[in-house]
């Protein structure tokens, strides 16, 4: 999928700069491929498929929008769903990508022993077994986007295994 199949017109403008935000909801064929990444990688584990939120993208793309908008990268404190965050900076992500890079920290999960030794929460959420439903959006500011998945329910109970 090219930039031009995702991107919609710029929906702020700010310190004279437009910020282009995406609905990944608006766009059938980006929310598929981002459902169809996810449970590409649950599937292996045996856990159940998610399907698609519009009201967790909505809320996903309202995040993403204020990320742009302030410049910042970090979760929304006041969420009561699950939330993973994806940024690059130069270049255009697909689903897939953005999906596989949280799927990447399984390397860095131990199933035995339930810890992590470095970074493996975006993927512990991925394939969280009692989540159901996602919905993601992504905003870019100059060079930079930023993918946000919801997640519902949301996963990482301290001392739950994910699967």
């Amino acid at each position: 999928m090219g930039r031009g199949s995702f991107l919609s017109k710029c929906t702020l403008a700010v310190s004279g700069f437009c910020l282009i935000s995406s609905v990944l909801r608006a766009e059938p064929r980006l929310s598929e491929a981002m459902v169809a990444a996810h449970n590409r990688v649950r599937t292996r584990l045996g856990v159940p498929s998610l399907v698609w939120s519009e009201r967790l993208a909505a809320i996903a793309q309202q995040w993403a929008v204020r990320l742009a908008a302030t410049g910042a990268f970090h979760p929304d404190p006041h969420t009561s769903f699950g939330q993973n965050l994806f940024e690059i900076a130069g270049g255009h992500a697909t689903p897939e990508q953005v999906v596989e890079a949280w799927a990447s920290e399984a390397r860095n999960y131990d199933y035995r022993t339930n810890t992590c030794r470095a970074r493996c929460g975006h993927y512990t959420q991925l394939v969280w077994r009692n989540t159901r439903r996602v919905g993601c959006g992504m905003a870019q500011r100059y060079n930079i986007e930023i993918w946000v998945c919801d997640y519902d329910p949301p996963g990482n109970v301290l001392g739950e295994k994910p699967y």
